[in-house]
């Protein structure tokens, strides 16, 4: 066989490979969640927040008030060619507490048990409507003429 035939083949091999390895699915994980034997040390009504801390771990999420839980996230994410990544499981583990800082529930959500949550946006609108800095700069750009920078030197 020729050297000219060879290189081909393995060319086109090389070629086979790459386009095959495109197609495979990749997985990336996100997040955290304690092991069920970690959380079995959890004593409902006795521990408190540093001692859930101690035993489990620094929250992935915590409530904005002093008196809310403690969230723990994890998920899986399939990125596959060319389609948006698709999450396929979920696990939120919840830990309240009451106002005096002990723990008052433990709770394990899913990916099925997910419910779109609408997020209230506190924006401050600015007296100028919608346009940006940005967008106010480059308007401005159009608005100078040769005879102004002519004036300016006078």
């Amino acid at each position: 066989m020729s050297g000219i035939g060879m290189k081909l083949r393995f060319g086109l091999l090389a070629g086979a490979v790459a386009a095959l390895s495109a197609c495979t699915a990749q997985y990336r994980s996100h997040g955290y969640v304690p092991l069920e034997e970690d959380l079995q040390q959890i004593v409902v009504g006795v521990d408190t927040r540093a001692s859930v801390e101690d035993l489990v771990g620094v929250p992935t999420i915590s409530g904005v008030s002093s008196d809310s839980g403690y969230y723990y996230i994890r998920s899986n994410v399939r990125h596959f060619a060319y389609r948006a990544p698709e999450e396929i499981s979920r696990d939120v583990l919840a830990i309240s507490f009451d106002p005096a800082g002990v723990v008052s529930n433990i709770e394990r959500f899913g990916l099925a048990d997910g419910n779109v949550v609408p997020i209230s946006s506190r924006v401050t609108q600015s007296s100028s409507g919608d346009i940006s800095f940005i967008r106010k700069l480059f308007g401005n750009l159009g608005r100078v003429s040769a005879e102004d920078f002519l004036s300016a030197g006078r």
